[in-house]
């Protein structure tokens, strides 16, 4: 599935490039297309990272449980109505 999501977002990529090339899209217009795929790419990546370091954390004993988790957020959340 992912592979074939990837395929096909690129083949858009593609043919907006080549409508810009054509004349057919303004430079505006390809920016407006391309800066959403970019942020998701990165915001993908990011997520990649994140994802490796916790399993990396919790193979040599260093992550938390869900449950220490969840109680750290709960206390910034409180946190954060205080202060509000």
């Amino acid at each position: 599935m992912r592979k074939t999501k990837l395929a096909i977002l690129e083949a858009v990529h593609e043919t907006a490039v080549g409508l810009h090339e054509a004349g057919v899209m303004d430079q505006v217009t390809l920016r407006e297309y391309v800066e959403p795929q970019r942020q998701a790419r990165d915001h993908g990546a990011h997520q990649s990272q994140k994802v490796k370091a916790g399993r990396a954390s919790m193979r040599t004993g260093q992550g938390r449980s869900n449950d220490e988790v969840e109680a750290a957020l709960a206390a910034r959340r409180a946190g954060a109505a205080e202060r509000s």
